[in-house]
């Protein structure tokens, strides 16, 4: 399962969650958590792409070293 997956798992996991918890407190817990997450999770996923690039160059190096 990856990272964007995951995300799209919990945003329902929390809409089912919010038929139930509506006070102040899961507001704040939305607007300081749930709502930064598409944004960090898109970053995210674009780093991690960009580290597995470079892995893959540093492997191959590696492998051409030897």
């Amino acid at each position: 399962m990856n990272l964007t997956q995951t995300a799209r798992e919990l945003a329902e996991h929390w809409h089912a969650t919010k038929v139930h918890w509506r006070d102040a407190k899961a507001q704040e817990f939305e607007k300081r958590y749930l709502e930064p997450l598409p944004s960090l999770v898109t970053k995210t996923s674009s780093i991690m792409n960009e580290l597995e690039v470079l892995l893959k160059k540093i492997k191959k190096d590696c492998e051409q070293a030897y």
